[in-house]
């Protein structure tokens, strides 16, 4: 089993930066890839960015070049650094990890864009 704990969430005004972290404990040997999902209110959960042990990367369309996604192997932690933020990245934010055939989530930290 894995536990993931997120943090870093809050209002911030549009054009802003946030950072979210993401600890991972627990099996963490199982965790092949990390990653940040979104849920706005009333849209269906969404892929921000993703993040391979090896360091490989994927992003949605709406967040390139505005978001990095990066990890701490050592620490088993993955951050997502958000800059120029918009009204429409507002949503609740759900730390992943994937390996081994199985999924975990985290409890979701809120982000908030709006002035």
């Amino acid at each position: 089993q894995v536990q993931l704990v997120e943090s870093g969430g809050g209002l911030v005004q549009p054009g802003g930066s946030l950072r979210l972290s993401c600890a991972a404990s627990g099996s963490i040997f199982s965790i092949y890839v990390m990653g940040w999902y979104r849920q706005a209110p009333g849209k269906q959960r969404e892929l921000v960015a993703a993040i391979t042990k090896g360091g490989d990367t994927n992003y949605a369309d709406s967040v390139k070049d505005r978001f990095t996604i990066s990890r701490d192997n050592a620490k088993n932690t993955v951050f997502l650094q958000m800059n120029s933020l918009k009204p429409e990245d507002t949503a609740v934010y759900y730390c992943n990890a994937g390996g081994r055939g199985a999924i975990w989530w985290g409890q979701g930290t809120q982000v908030t864009v709006s002035s």
